[in-house]
């Protein structure tokens, strides 16, 4: 299952909108270089859990 990771989740000064999906693994890693270089957080191990216990299941889409 594809997973999720909304910025809207998150509190934000910039009002930033981004959602990220695909493979747990490689949306915890964009979602974690979009956190460093957009919101400018640190990548450490503590917020890469953070966004990996943040994530949703997206809803299968319709055909």
């Amino acid at each position: 299952m594809r997973k999720v990771a909304d910025c809207r989740q998150w509190p934000s000064e910039v009002g930033c909108t981004l959602t990220i999906s695909g493979e747990e693994d490689e949306v915890v890693r964009a979602a974690t270089e979009h956190a460093v270089s957009v919101h400018s957080e640190t990548d450490t191990p503590e917020l890469r859990e953070q966004i990996r216990a943040s994530l949703t299941e997206e809803a299968p889409a319709h055909a």
